[in-house]
């Protein structure tokens, strides 16, 4: 089942669902808009799902191509993001886990704008596309062979990325503060909440990423170095995870690169959906269009193994 949220003409979020036939609205069967209503329908989808599998054969649809889409959790509580996570075809040393805080209020959604900032600083922006997996909590000390008991669902992430001096370094030893991955609308998610019954395996996903029709982004999740159970038993040792809660599960960085004025990203998980967005700088900067494909790569044969420019610094127009 895909949950979602959409627009109406007085921009009030209602929550829905999205089917082949398009999308039927269940605000009268859900209390609430916005956030709230597709968190009552995580901590109630049990009681409720009979109901709503019968709405999604029979009730009134909309076409999806007149319906506004909403990022599904407007306001997540936390935002949890693993760094790096993938193996990337490398022969390394393992990487223990390892996660960051991502502002919740930075979250947008399909159709809506990445807008860069405004920075004089030396900093260059990057597109992560990443698996999101939905929390239905509370959960807490959640074993691995455990955390489906955690997971609601699953959608799409892009971590929007502030490279070069984006990466602050505020205490000894080479400590990041991630704070370049905060910017307002540098998390965009959606286009749905795929429950979790829909999803064998999240270790088994396509990925891919569009810059502008450019292919960037293409690996599969069974590439993770720290796995979706870990992930979750890892974040729930260190805090609560309460319903509507994000875990982003780091992203294959083979087909980085920048993003800038006046271009459409897109983003697909296949099993899950599709979203597109556009990017907005008001400074009209420019960076390399290449792509990182990683030392020496050999595969993705689809993209053009380019790397970015070693410095960061962009150029005016």
């Amino acid at each position: 089942m895909k949950l979602v949220l959409f627009k109406t003409a007085s921009d009030a979020l209602l929550p829905g669902l999205l089917t082949d036939r398009g999308v039927v609205d269940l605000s009268a069967r859900v209390p609430g808009q916005g956030h709230d209503a597709m968190v009552w329908l995580i901590d109630h989808f049990d009681g409720v799902r009979g109901e709503l599998e019968a709405a999604a054969a029979r009730g009134p649809a909309t076409p999806l191509e007149s319906v506004r889409l909403a990022p599904p959790l407007p306001r997540p509580r936390k935002i949890l993001n693993a760094i790096g996570n993938y193996w990337e075809h490398a022969q390394r040393e393992p990487k223990p886990l390892n996660m960051f805080l991502k502002n919740p209020d930075a979250v947008i959604g399909p159709g809506d704008t990445i807008r860069l900032p405004e920075c004089t600083q030396p900093w260059a922006f990057m597109h992560e596309a990443e698996l999101a997996v939905v929390i239905k909590g509370p959960a807490k000390m959640v074993s691995r062979e455990n955390w489906r008991d955690a997971v609601f669902g699953y959608s799409c992430f892009i971590d929007v990325t502030g490279r070069g001096e984006g990466r602050r370094t505020w205490a000894p030893g080479g400590i990041m503060s991630w704070i370049g991955k905060s910017f307002d609308t540098f998390a965009p998610l959606g286009p749905c909440i795929v429950t979790a019954d829909e999803i064998p395996d999240p270790n088994n996903l396509h990925v891919q990423f569009w810059n502008d029709g450019q292919l960037r982004h293409n690996y599969n999740t069974d590439d993770m170095e720290h796995p979706v159970p870990e992930i979750v038993e890892f974040a729930s040792m260190v805090m609560t995870l309460n319903s509507g809660d994000i875990l982003a599960c780091g992203t294959n960085h083979e087909g980085l690169g920048f993003v800038q004025d006046g271009e459409t990203v897109e983003i697909c998980i296949h099993g899950i959906g599709r979203m597109s967005l556009r990017v907005e700088d008001p400074l009209k900067r420019q960076w390399e269009r290449g792509i990182y494909m990683g030392e020496d790569s050999t595969h993705h044969d689809a993209v053009r193994r380019h790397r970015p420019q070693a410095v960061l610094k962009p150029t005016s127009n």
